[in-house]
């Protein structure tokens, strides 16, 4: 159990002992990421990597992080908060504790499951290890447990309370009967779960060696000093950068066909060595399962500040402690229960997007232009030689340009660090073929640093029926560049069945149903651009033509740069052609759309046969 009459020894540190412990201990969250890796049952975990580890101290504050997903881990206080509030005076070695509560616990959306069990040294507790896992399917109104159309979280799956769920490291039997009768994939949520306790055994060990090296009350005192330590480099950051007042905003597109656009805006105080990031005036709930709890606004806002500082700030909680999140309750990024949520990703990448905005006022030599605005997410299920199957698929990899370099191809958000999952492995154990998966020509946003190129990806349909749900955006409102730089491309879902494409929603409201020899199409969205795009380097132009980025319309009416017979630069057509496009600048971004769906012609005549904004 916890104890109350002992105190850190707060005498300082020598650095090489204090950087040691600090990277035993960044090891030991790895590691944890390894196992659940290796071990995961299901492709969302396994190859995606969905899911997040963390070391907390005693007071359940992150001391380290796995590397894997940013926005994940901006939950763990709130969750190791609950914990200790119902169970901080009867812990005992070998014990669990579970959740998945948005509203109860602290956490985010159903699909998260969240691990803990406490490290005990000389009978004390002195530390946690956390793990949380996407896990594919809690039941709920539509396989994957992300219905966009759910408005109240009941809808949505299995609600965990925040449980003990193990005692002396056995899982209790009778929760897994009750995973297992609540799943369409049982194996692949017990899979993963018992990923999650072999996780957490083997930080358990690794943490418990390092208790046993230095001493509880050294390591209590070097903890604390860490937390100093990093809330004093993010101090000296914010320090250095101009204060004032700085706002943004941006728009996921609504809800469907249903309902307008659905407005994020911030406002970022920079006062001294303190940061406020205050999200009054975004709009409010909504009767859709895009609302995040507030948790999931903490997430962001640590990831964006993040990556907004240059130095290499240890992953633990001090660098939160200058930053102060404002986030009125009953809005989108702070719900009130029981506001549907399964779909969250959505307006946490937007929140990323509109703070990378706002930062690219602040220090506009480190953030990039809005990317993708996050992973879209394609769930097709059903039923094949008997067998239930079910697979989420994030589709990613688009960032906005940067202030040196262009946005980054096929890397995951920098919010996410996921990973799109391999067409070999989706073939082989899914009932679909996947018939195209690659770069989309002429999306990039263009930009003296262009953005990244939008990926699409095709499912053929191999089995008799088949369910499908997508969450996706960026149709209406498009990623949008920085400094003169024009947005990225749409995003969009074409259904073809029987020879007739049908352009879907950015979002639809429903399961839809597919059928054998269906062909569903998703194209992410394009980053936006990063500078004004007729400052981009001629040569760089021509070699993207060469690589089949653009094509050489696309140079000549958005770029300006004209490539002549022999694949070379023109420069004297070059120069009369921009010195044209600079007159009207705001063309730019008209011809790019134009080129794009161009390039996309089956769609885009769809598009216009369909009456759809694209």
């Amino acid at each position: 159990m916890l104890a109350t009459n002992s105190v850190p020894d707060r005498t300082r540190s020598d650095p090489v002992t204090l950087e040691i412990v600090k990277n035993a201990l960044a090891s030991i969250a790895d590691e944890m990421a390894l196992v659940i890796l290796r071990s995961a049952y299901s492709p969302i975990v396994r190859d995606s990597m969905d899911y997040s580890t963390a070391l907390c101290d005693r007071d359940g504050l992150i001391i380290a992080q796995g590397l894997t997903n940013p926005v994940h881990l901006g939950s763990f206080p709130s969750v190791m908060a609950n914990i200790l509030k119902r169970f901080g005076g009867t812990m005992q070695p070998g014990d669990g504790y579970i959740t998945n509560d948005p509203y109860g616990a602290g956490g985010m959306h159903l699909p998260d499951v969240y691990l803990v069990k406490p490290v005990f040294h000389d009978g004390e507790v002195e530390g946690f290890v956390a793990s949380l896992v996407h896990h594919t399917d809690l039941g709920g109104m539509a396989p994957g447990s992300m219905a966009l159309h759910a408005t109240e979280i009941f809808q949505e799956g299995l609600r965990i309370p925040l449980i003990r769920a193990m005692r002396e490291d056995r899982m209790d039997e009778n929760l897994l009967a009750f995973l297992e009768v609540n799943s369409r994939i049982p194996d692949q949520v017990l899979g993963d779960l018992r990923a999650q306790i072999a996780a957490c055994a083997a930080a358990e060990r690794g943490f418990g060696k390092v208790l046993a090296k230095y001493g509880a009350l050294p390591m209590r005192g070097m903890l604390a000093e860490l937390h100093d330590y990093a809330e004093r480099l993010v101090r000296d950051e914010i320090r250095a950068m101009p204060d004032g007042v700085y706002e943004a905003e941006d728009f996921i597109d609504g809800l469907g066909e249903v309902g307008g656009p659905i407005r994020f805006k911030v406002a970022i105080t920079v006062a001294s060595d303190e940061i406020e990031i205050d999200w009054t005036g975004t709009s409010g709930e909504v009767p859709g399962a895009i609302n995040g709890p507030v948790a999931i606004t903490y997430s962001v806002a640590y990831a964006a500040l993040r990556c907004a500082v240059q130095a290499a700030v240890p992953n633990c909680e001090g660098y939160a402690r200058p930053v102060r999140v404002v986030a009125p309750l009953g809005t989108i990024v702070n719900p009130r229960p029981p506001a549907a949520c399964a779909a969250r990703g959505v307006m946490a990448y937007r929140m990323l997007d509109v703070l990378f905005n706002a930062f690219a006022q602040i220090v506009p030599d480190r953030m990039p232009a809005a990317g993708e605005g996050g992973p879209s997410a394609i769930s097709l299920s059903g039923v094949h030689d008997g067998k239930a199957w079910l697979i989420t698929d994030g589709i990613l990899g688009s960032w906005g340009g940067r202030a040196t370099k262009d946005g980054v191809d096929g890397i995951a958000n920098p919010g996410a660090n996921l990973s799109n999952m391999p067409v070999e492995l989706i073939e082989a154990r899914y009932p679909l073929r996947i018939e195209s998966y690659g770069l989309v020509a002429n999306s990039g946003g263009a930009g003296r640093r262009r953005g990244g190129m939008a990926i699409t990806r095709s499912y053929r349909i191999l089995g008799k029926t088949a369910a499908l749900t997508v969450r996706s955006d960026r149709r209406a409102h498009l990623p949008p560049g920085l400094f003169g730089g024009c947005p990225g491309s749409p995003s969009l879902n074409v259904l073809d069945h029987d020879g007739k494409a049908d352009l879907l929603p950015v979002m639809p409201m429903r399961t839809l149903a597919l059928h054998e020899g269906d062909l569903f199409t998703h194209v992410a969205p394009g980053g936006g651009g990063n500078g004004d795009p007729l400052e981009r380097d001629p040569a760089h132009v021509a070699a993207d033509v060469r690589d089949g980025r653009f094509t050489e319309a696309f140079a000549r009416d958005v770029y300006g740069v004209v490539i002549g017979a022999d694949g070379r630069v023109d420069p004297s057509a070059t120069k009369a052609r921009r010195d044209r496009l600079a007159a009207d600048p705001s063309g730019l971004a008209a011809a790019q759309l134009r080129l794009f769906m161009d390039r996309n012609r089956s769609v885009a005549s769809n598009t216009e046969r369909k009456g759809e904004a694209a």
